[in-house]
């Protein structure tokens, strides 16, 4: 079969397609038998691809495809369905089809739960919220739920914007907690600032909600602020339990 001018960029016409392959070699084959561990990134969307344009392989729609966006499954992700449809090979079921398996693995991820992490210190606090915080320009004040073996539940935002005690109100910041079971919680803010030492505000607003939690049997076992690395600081956060300030 002959190229046209759409055809894939810099790829050689294959002498193959997918079925002419020895069955023990094609991608679906494989992963049916020896599990997804075994296939390329290249061979896992070739899958979910099916089919290649007139004369290509699903192989070779699926090299392109990461070659043209980005090299990445990563970049392939984050990617329009306009510019998936850029590749000659591309049509708008198949960049819908794209889609919608990288928004289930996005849902998968936010759905796994963390129940089996155990918190016994703030350095796995921060370590946990870290990639969440990092680069944010407003402050963020997380409740991190947790149960009677500090196990994770779940992370919980309550405010967006500087933390003042109308934002932070003690409703806000048990509701998901009762609602969850959760016995304790650990506040978590960041101070786009850079310095993790602890506000007036936040010292009180600590103070208050820490008084509120014991009214409704939930304790607050530490409120960790979390700042940025420097030379000038031995710690990236504060912790006000460390601080004998909660």
């Amino acid at each position: 079969m002959g190229k046209d001018e759409d055809t894939l960029k810099e790829e050689p016409l294959r002498t193959y397609l997918i079925a002419d392959l020895p069955e023990h070699e094609r991608p679906r084959e494989r992963l049916l038998k020896r599990g997804s561990e075994s296939l390329s990134d290249t061979e896992l969307l070739a899958i979910i691809l099916k089919t290649g344009p007139p004369g290509y392989s699903t192989i070779d729609l699926a090299r392109n495809l990461l070659k043209e966006v980005g090299g990445s499954l990563r970049q392939l992700a984050g990617a329009s369905p306009a510019e998936l449809s850029k590749v000659h090979g591309i049509g708008p079921a198949k960049a819908a089809e794209l889609k919608a398996v990288f928004a289930i693995a996005a849902r998968l991820s936010e759905q796994i739960e963390p129940e089996q992490q155990i918190i016994s210190s703030p350095v796995q606090i921060v370590d946990y919220y870290r990639e969440k915080l990092q680069g944010k320009k407003q402050e963020e004040l997380h409740a991190l739920l947790l149960d009677t073996k500090n196990q994770i539940i779940s992370d919980e935002l309550i405010t967006i914007g500087l933390l003042d005690r109308s934002q932070a109100h003690a409703r806000e910041v048990f509701r998901e907690a009762i609602a969850q079971s959760s016995s304790k919680i650990v506040l978590v803010h960041n101070h786009p600032s850079g310095d993790p030492t602890p506000s007036t505000a936040d010292i009180k607003i600590t103070t208050e909600l820490n008084k509120a939690g014991k009214i409704v049997g939930i304790e607050i076992i530490d409120h960790i602020i979390i700042g940025k690395k420097s030379t000038s600081r031995l710690k990236e956060y504060a912790s006000l339990k460390e601080l004998d300030l909660l």
